[in-house]
């Protein structure tokens, strides 16, 4: 919804003020040379990116459009999940937890924590570590390090859409600048008309120049950095995670360790207190909302 009143104020601004300087809108309606540009810019990111890339680059950008950025809930639900898992691995048998972890969609613990069911590479993450702690030989000084890794390459991975489309945004003054130049050479193609249609013609030559930064600045970059805000922000998740897990692993009790996540968690996001307790106390997900 933001986006969508950015650049409706963008666009009214810009051409508010074009007409207020006595400017005609007409003008500025040159088709050909938006499908030079757009054009051209799409070949050049085909060209430029994997299939897997320009895929998830359409998923950022829907992403981006639905605000698809974790919620009070989502982050209410992955301390439900390990607050449960660290009950199991503190009070139950090995074999016992294991089901849990080796098969978490079957799993009565994850199904009551939908969001984080859904989300396969942070349940992958969450199984992982857990299945180190059983093992009980890994040091924690080596899987904090070995989390820092996998999350580091997770957020490159995530990334790779935000810097796809900020190449776009970063080529796409120079492609207008070479369809105001094509419109030049067509202008200089009629240099014998009179001023008026010489004027017409190099004044849609200009369009190109304008609508290249345009697009660029006013409408691909904001994009691309609200796909990295996006995924960023999904990204700590894994944060929470990491945190909870180690707290746990140093000896911390699961209410305790649940606490040390939320800590990480940015202030004007955070569930409180006793949202959280609510949450772990209560069995959260979807029998708390039940």
């Amino acid at each position: 919804m933001t986006i969508i009143l950015g650049l409706i104020i963008t666009l009214g601004c810009m051409l508010g003020g074009y007409m207020a300087m006595g400017g005609y809108v007409g003008v500025l309606w040159q088709p050909w040379e938006f499908v030079i540009i757009l054009g051209t810019a799409l070949g050049t990111f085909i060209v430029a990116n994997p299939m897997k890339v320009i895929k998830d680059s359409l998923k950022g950008l829907g992403e981006a459009f639905g605000n698809a950025a974790p919620t009070s809930r989502h982050y209410l639900d992955v301390m439900g999940l390990l607050y449960s898992l660290m009950r199991e691995l503190r009070s139950k048998p090995r074999n016992e937890v294991e089901k849990h972890i080796d098969s978490p969609e079957e799993s009565a613990i994850f199904q009551k924590f939908s969001s984080v069911l859904k989300n396969q590479d942070l349940t992958t993450f969450i199984c992982d570590y857990c299945r180190l702690i059983i093992i009980g030989n890994a040091r924690t000084h080596e899987v904090e390090a070995l989390m820092d890794e996998e999350i580091q390459t997770l957020r490159n991975d995530r990334l790779k859409a935000y810097h796809a489309l900020t190449t776009v945004a970063d080529g796409l003054p120079a492609i207008g600048i070479i369809a105001a130049v094509l419109g030049v050479i067509k202008a200089m193609g009629a240099i014998s008309e009179p001023p008026e249609v010489l004027g017409h013609l190099i004044g849609a030559a200009l369009v190109g120049t304008f609508a290249g930064i345009f697009f660029s600045y006013a409408v691909f970059a904001p994009l691309a950095g609200k796909v990295k805000t996006g995924r960023e922000k999904q990204m700590r998740l894994y944060i929470v995670a990491k945190q909870t897990l180690l707290a746990f692993m140093n000896g911390a009790m699961p209410q305790v360790a649940v606490e040390y996540g939320r800590k990480t968690i940015s202030a004007y996001e955070r569930p409180t207190i006793d949202e959280v307790e609510a949450e772990t106390l209560g069995g959260g997900g979807e029998a708390q909302a039940a």
